[in-house]
C-alpha cells in the first residue's frame, strides 16, 4: 500500500563523499525535488532497509516534540524533536548519563570491544511488530518473538506520547525511532480487528492507541499532520542532521563518540565476520543478539550531509503553474476562486465533417491531459495507456468490442468473445495489458490483452467478478493501490482487489443508482456520487464523508475526479460535474464531533440560488456543447487548506452562451 517509491535519479558518480556501495545523490532532497519522505525511503532501501525483513525493517525519526497541545504548531521550532541529536540525548540529563556510561565501560570479550553508548537499538524486529501489532501479520509475528503470547498490556505501544516520553527522556533501555507508517497509515493505530491484548493495571482494555490532543482522536487526522510535520520547513532544514546519524558519517568512529551515537559493535554489520567465528555457540549467540536488538543500516555517507534548500517562491512575473516555480513540494490546490483562471489551452471541438456540415461525435466519454495536449474520445470509448495512441470501444449493436486508432475510426481489432457478457455499459483499464468492462449483465470482467510485437493480437478473460445484482454503471481503478471500484444500479459500490481479484469491501448507504466513481492514486481515498450525493471512503472501505451537493433532479452528479496532490498536504480537492451543466470543486474539512459518512446538511426550503461563488471562463465563447472540452489552470494561492471529515464547496464554475 502507499507510493512507489524508485529513480534511477539518486545515482551520481561525481559525490565523492559517499561509499562505494552506494551513491545516492543528495542534491535531488537538497533541491526539494521529491519529499522528504520520499528521500528517506530512498535511503532506507539504498542502506539495506526493507519491508520484507523485521530486523531490517525502513526506520524514520521522531520530528514532533509536542503530543500535548490542542493544537499543533508547525511554526514553533519548539513543536519538534531535535533532530541533530540521537534519541538518547533528547535531554541533557539523559545525554550526561550515557556519556557517563560510555566512559564507565572498559571491559572487552575478546578483542572486541563493547564501549558504547547504547546497548538496545533504535529498530528491531520487537520495535516494528509492537508498533504495527494491530495489523496481521504484525501481531502474529509479535506473539512469536513473545514466545507465543502477547506482552503485559502496559508495556505494550498504547499511547503516541508515552512512546515519545520513554524513547526521549523516561526509559534508558529505550532509544527506539519510528517507522514509515506512522506517516501514511492511520490503520495501524485502530484495533479494527477487535484483538484482545488484555487489560492495563487501571483496568482499561487494551484497544486503540491514544493519541495527542491535536489530533481529535482521529488517526487519519494524526497521520495527516504528522506528515505536514515531516514536511515542514523546519524537518527540512534540519533532517541531514538525523541522516548524518542514521545513514552518515556520525554513524560509526569519532565522530559517533562525539554525537553520542555509538552502540554495541554486534549491531554493526561490517564488524562482525560471522564466517569467521568457528564456535556455532558463539554465531548463534550473537545472531539472536542482532535478532532481538536491531542492526545499525549501511553507512551510505562519509561527509556531513547537505542542508536542503529553504523553500523558495514563485517570482512575481513568472507563470506559478510552471515546475520550476514551485521548489520543493507542489503547492495545494487552489482554496478560492481567484485562484483560477481561463486555461491557455485550445478549446478542443469534437466534430465529423461531410458534405460541407457538421455534426458533433458525441459527449465527452474519457478526457486525458498530456504534457503537449488535452485528448478527448466520445463516450463508449476509452483511451489506453501509455502512449494513448489506441481506444477500446463498446456499445456495437452486435455487443462486441474493438480496439481503434485515436483521430481516426479505423479498427484495429474486434472482440466478439465479449458479447456472451451483456452489453458492456462501462470499462477502464488499470495497465497497458489489463482491460476491466461491466454492465448489463452486473458481471465485472477482467480480460488481459495479448502483445506480439508490439502489437494487440487477442482479448483473454482472467476473471469474472460477481458481487452486484443489477447493471454495473461506472468503474474506476488505482495501479497505486491496485484497488478496482464498481458502481450500480443498485445502489452500492464494490471494491476490489486487482492483484487476487477478489472482493474488498461494500460500500453501501447510497440511496440512488451509482453515476460515477474515482479513486486517488495519492491517498487511495474513493469517491463515490449517487444523484446529487457525494461520498468518501478509505482504501479499505470505511466512510469518511458525504454531502448532498445540491437539490433537484438537474443537479445529479454525472461525473468526478480528484485532485492528485502532494500527500501531506490536507487539502485534498474534489471536482464534480452535474447535470446542470456546473463543475464544483470540494475540499475536505475537520469538523469536530461529526460522524463521517453519516451526517448531511439539511435541506432548505428552497433550491440555493447563488453559490458561494460563481465563475464563468472568459476565453468560452458562444454556447457550451456536450462536445467541447474546456480547462481552467491553477493559480496557487500561498496558504493550504483544512483538514477532516466533511467536505466544503470551494467554488462552481459554470459556462453559458
Amino acid at each position: 500500500m502507499g507510493r512507489t517509491y524508485g529513480s534511477g535519479i539518486f545515482w551520481h558518480k561525481g559525490h565523492t563523499s559517499v561509499t562505494e556501495a552506494a551513491r545516492p545523490s543528495p542534491s535531488v532532497a537538497q533541491k526539494r525535488d521529491i519529499s522528504n519522505f520520499e528521500y528517506l525511503m530512498h535511503l532506507n532501501t539504498l542502506a539495506g532497509r526493507t519491508h520484507n525483513d523485521y530486523m531490517q525493517y525502513p526506520v524514520f525519526p521522531w520530528v514532533l516534540a509536542d503530543y500535548t497541545s490542542q493544537t499543533l504548531n508547525l511554526t514553533n521550532p519548539k513543536t519538534f524533536r531535535d533532530l541533530s541529536k540521537p534519541m538518547g540525548a533528547q535531554t541533557k540529563e539523559r545525554r550526561l548519563k550515557f556519556i557517563q556510561r560510555f566512559k564507565e565501560v572498559e571491559k572487552t570479550e575478546g578483542d572486541m570491544t563493547v564501549q558504547c553508548h547504547y546497548c538496545t537499538h533504535y529498530s528491531s524486529a520487537i520495535i516494528v511488530a509492537s508498533y504495527l501489532v494491530r495489523m496481521p501479520p504484525f501481531t502474529q509475528a509479535f506473539c512469536s518473538l513473545q514466545g507465543g503470547s502477547f506482552d503485559v498490556a502496559d508495556r505494550m505501544f498504547h499511547s503516541v506520547k508515552g512512546a515519545w516520553e520513554s524513547a526521549s527522556r523516561e526509559n534508558m533501555s529505550d532509544v527506539r525511532e519510528l517507522t514509515p507508517e506512522f506517516f501514511f497509515l492511520p490503520e495501524f493505530l485502530t484495533n479494527c480487528n477487535a484483538v484482545e491484548f488484555g487489560c492495563m493495571q487501571d483496568g482499561t482494555a487494551l484497544g486503540d492507541v491514544q493519541l495527542p490532543p491535536w489530533a481529535d482522536g482521529d488517526p487519519g487526522k494524526f497521520i495527516s499532520l504528522h506528515r505536514q510535520a515531516l514536511e515542514s520547513d523546519f524537518v527540512s532544514a534540519n533532517l541531514h542532521h538525523w541522516i548524518d546519524l542514521i545513514f552518515g558519517y556520525k554513524q560509526q568512529g569519532s565522530a559517533a563518540v562525539e554525537a553520542v551515537n555509538t552502540f554495541h559493535p554486534y549491531f554493526y554489520g561490517d564488524k562482525v565476520d560471522l564466517g569467521s567465528i568457528g564456535d556455532p555457540l558463539i554465531r548463534n549467540t550473537i545472531l539472536g543478539f542482532v535478532s532481538n536488538f536491531g542492526q545499525v543500516p549501511k553507512q551510505l555517507f562519509t561527509k556531513p550531509h547537505p542542508a536542503r534548500t529553504a523553500a523558495g517562491k514563485p517570482s512575481p512575473g513568472k507563470d506559478v503553474t510552471t515546475p520550476s516555480s514551485l521548489p520543493g513540494h507542489p503547492q495545494p490546490f487552489p482554496c478560492s476562486l481567484q485562484a483560477l483562471r481561463p486555461s491557455q489551452v485550445t478549446v478542443k471541438d469534437m466534430y465529423l465533417f461531410s458534405l460541407g456540415s457538421e455534426s458533433p461525435k458525441g459527449a465527452i466519454g474519457h478526457i486525458v491531459p498530456t504534457e503537449k495536449s488535452v485528448l478527448a474520445v466520445e463516450r463508449g470509448k476509452l483511451l489506453l495507456p501509455p502512449a494513448w495512441s489506441r481506444t477500446f470501444c463498446w456499445g456495437a449493436d452486435d455487443l462486441s468490442c474493438c480496439l481503434g486508432s485515436y483521430g481516426s475510426d479505423k479498427v484495429l481489432m474486434t472482440f466478439e468473445n465479449l458479447a456472451a457478457w451483456g452489453r458492456c455499459l462501462c470499462a477502464v483499464c488499470p495497465s497497458p495489458t489489463t482491460i476491466v468492462t461491466s454492465g448489463d449483465s452486473t458481471v465485472v470482467c477482467v480480460w488481459e490483452l495479448s502483445m506480439a510485437k508490439g502489437r494487440p493480437s487477442g482479448l483473454h478473460l482472467k476473471q469474472a467478478l460477481y458481487g452486484h445484482t443489477q447493471a454495473v454503471t461506472c468503474l474506476a481503478a488505482s495501479a497505486t493501490f491496485s484497488i478496482l471500484v464498481s458502481g450500480s444500479q443498485d445502489c452500492t459500490c464494490i471494491l476490489w482487489d486487482l492483484d487476487y481479484l477478489t472482493h474488498v469491501a461494500r460500500l453501501p448507504a447510497h440511496q440512488e443508482a451509482i453515476s460515477a466513481v474515482a479513486i486517488s492514486d495519492i491517498s487511495g481515498t474513493v469517491v463515490s456520487c449517487a444523484g446529487a450525493h457525494l461520498s468518501l471512503w478509505n482504501v479499505n472501505g470505511q466512510p469518511l464523508a458525504s454531502i448532498t451537493t445540491a437539490w433537484g433532479p438537474e443537479g445529479a452528479i454525472t461525473c468526478c475526479c480528484t485532485v492528485e496532490g502532494p500527500a501531506w498536504d490536507a487539502s485534498h480537492a474534489i471536482i464534480t460535474g452535474s447535470r446542470d451543466g456546473m463543475v464544483r470543486i470540494w475540499k475536505t474539512e475537520d469538523v469536530k464531533g461529526s460522524v463521517p459518512g453519516q451526517v448531511a446538511p439539511e435541506e432548505p426550503s428552497a433550491p440555493p440560488t447563488s453559490p458561494k461563488a460563481v465563475m464563468e471562463p472568459r476565453e468560452a465563447t458562444g454556447s457550451l456543447r456536450t462536445c467541447e472540452v474546456l480547462g481552467w489552470q491553477e493559480q496557487f494561492p500561498a496558504g493550504g487548506c483544512g483538514v477532516g471529515s466533511s467536505m466544503e464547496k470551494l467554488c462552481q464554475v459554470a459556462a453559458s452562451a
